[in-house]
């Protein structure tokens, strides 16, 4: 039996998740968690196999949260299940301890065998991702600036070139506008840009995948 708790703020996600879990026999729902506090709560006081991971979530980004995790409960597998298929946030993710990571556009077979092995000790990458992870060209990626961001500052990158403002960022994330503007400040440095609408352009060219 696989003991799992499903972390993520969409509560019509995590129903999605239940039911497809209540189909499996080897699955069972420790608890769920829709941002970093309740999660970690929720660690302390169920007994837990795996934790099945949303980067988005309210709170601390979701590789700080990852990190959060791995100084708490070390030997926790985790496994990561996002919106998001950028080589920069999977490399992110695995950086900070993540055993796993999976697209949401998988389908269920794949999500079953993830955790399965991942539940077992074992690593599991997005097939998908895999094969960009294979074919990238490593010695062009580390001259990409925003190889340079924090996690925190390419989550943000995103939330802005998504069209997103500086309050509603402050609300998503549940950090001050003056956080935020920080981040901003300071990833644009390092992109070496001057306002969102070229932070957009290059997002869109540079970073940006299908």
């Amino acid at each position: 039996m696989i003991r799992l708790v499903i972390a993520d703020d969409h509560a019509i996600v995590r129903s999605g998740l239940k039911q497809l879990f209540a189909l499996n026999a080897d699955i069972e729902i420790s608890g769920e968690a829709e941002n970093s506090e309740q999660l970690l709560d929720c660690l302390r006081h169920c007994a837990v196999d795996l934790v099945l991971l949303d980067l988005n979530m309210p709170g601390p980004g979701g590789c700080e949260a990852i990190g959060r995790i791995r100084r708490e409960f070390p030997a926790l597998p985790i496994l990561v299940l996002s919106m998001h298929n950028e080589l920069q946030i999977v490399g992110l993710a695995l950086k900070a301890g993540a055993n796993g990571y999976l697209t949401k556009d998988s389908d269920p077979e794949t999500l079953m065998a993830a955790i399965r092995r991942v539940a077992a000790g074992q690593r599991f990458i997005d097939p998908k991702l895999a094969e960009k992870i294979v074919f990238a060209d490593e010695a062009e990626t580390e001259k990409k600036p925003h190889q340079k961001l924090s996690a925190r500052e390419f989550q943000i990158m995103q939330l802005l070139a998504s069209g997103k403002g500086i309050n509603e960022i402050s609300q998503e994330l549940g950090i001050s506008n003056k956080t935020v503007s920080t981040y901003k400040s300071r990833l644009c440095d390092k992109l070496q840009i001057k306002n969102t609408a070229e932070l957009i352009r290059y997002y869109d060219a540079q970073v940006w995948q299908p």
